[in-house]
């Protein structure tokens, strides 16, 4: 089997899944009784609170535990709008954001919120000089994806932060789900960005868990009311095991990170120099460095991209459309529409997301199945 599936989960790691097992069996109690076994269970929550910040160098106190990336953005997105709305309704985004921020934006537009959304240019990254010109008296946030899930464009991070420097009172909140072990640790420790999103299974860690990052002083109001748990940000009964986990995959995530970055940007480059010689193939990402190194998007002229994916799961690779969470329900993909790919091209399109444990082996016979697969549909067409 090969998996080229990781944007949209990895597996989780043995190592990991060690830490999860044994947490669950020793430090079963709720972290909120009073008890040994609550204290013993607070302990584990507090530590694993305090490897993350060491981790991105901030306070334990700015870490938030969520149930994953949508969660995070969700709250972070309407809970900006609820504390802020007394100050403005504006809201400025990109036309390319993962759904937890487009669907969340679109709510509050309902809602009577102002929403921009920044277009991309045909590479699928933003212009920051239409940031400087959409910002108005009247914005509370501005939230920008940090590496794009269908394309893996990076966006200009550091550059939108010098232009928030201007604007100190806006919350700017970055989409980081794609970010991790990706080369863009010191972009996400920037001190103008106020808010990251997390997801474990991203990294290797288990489904359903994920965490914030909350600059200390900015306030967004809560969405999930109840015990007060997480400082009465965020009520309910912390799912121990798996922040454990997180925070041990987290760890794991940022070792050996100039190693891992090359061996997935070798193997990038591999697939995407062979793909610019098929006819009637066309690559979405690039090679160069405003690109993140585990995402390859291109398609087959004719051939709809759920078709391809069945075709090489056939060989037992397992690859998605653009987006794993538009695949099922047959929606396009937002990110080639607003980099104005004709629907013939977008429709064909999909990504190969590799992780630092795919090998050269597994590419080389990815490409041998992939110009099989190709001769096939260039007979049939």
């Amino acid at each position: 089997m090969i998996y080229f599936d990781n944007s949209a989960t990895t597996l989780i790691s043995p190592t990991v899944l060690e830490s999860y097992n044994q947490v669950s069996e020793k430090f079963f109690g709720n972290p909120s009784s009073l008890h040994r076994l609550g204290d013993q269970a607070q302990q584990v929550l507090t530590s694993a609170r305090q490897q993350i910040a060491d981790l991105l160098h901030c306070e334990p106190e700015e870490i938030f535990f969520t149930s994953g990336g949508s969660e995070g953005d969700n709250w972070i997105i309407k809970g900006t709008a609820l504390e802020k709305r007394k100050f403005g309704r504006h809201i400025i985004t990109t036309a390319i954001e993962h759904p937890a921020v487009a669907n969340s934006v679109r709510q509050l537009e309902k809602l009577g919120y102002e929403i921009t959304d920044l277009p991309v240019d045909h590479q699928g990254h933003i212009d920051p000089h239409d940031l400087a010109q959409a910002l108005r008296a009247e914005t509370i946030l501005v939230s920008i994806m940090a590496v794009n899930n269908e394309v893996g464009s990076i966006q200009p991070l550091t550059e939108a932060a010098r232009i928030l420097d201007d604007y100190p009172t806006v919350h700017f909140h970055v989409d980081a789900v794609q970010a991790v072990g990706k080369g863009l640790e010191q972009v996400l420790q920037d001190p103008r960005i106020d808010f990251l999103t997390f997801s474990g299974h991203k990294f290797h860690a288990p489904r359903g868990v994920g965490f914030i990052y909350a600059k200390k002083g900015r306030k967004i109001a809560p969405l999930i009311s109840g015990g007060g748990q997480e400082h009465n940000w965020r009520s309910g009964t912390e799912n121990v095991a798996a922040i454990a986990a997180m925070a041990k995959a987290f760890r794991l995530a940022k070792s050996d990170l100039p190693g891992k970055i090359e061996r997935q940007n070798q193997l990038r480059k591999l697939l995407i120099e062979h793909l610019e010689t098929l006819p009637n193939v066309r690559v979405f990402s690039q090679l160069d460095a405003t690109f993140a190194p585990h995402v390859v998007c291109f398609a087959i002229r004719g051939v709809r991209g759920e078709t391809l994916v069945h075709t090489f799961e056939q060989h037992e690779i397992y690859l998605s459309t653009t987006s794993a969470c538009s695949s099922r329900n047959g929606t396009e993909s937002i990110t080639l529409q607003a980099m104005h790919v004709p629907d013939q091209w977008a429709t064909s399109a999909i990504r190969v997301s590799l992780d630092e444990n795919n090998t050269l082996a597994e590419m080389e016979e990815f490409i041998k199945v992939l110009d099989q697969i190709h001769q096939h549909f260039q007979i049939l067409n």
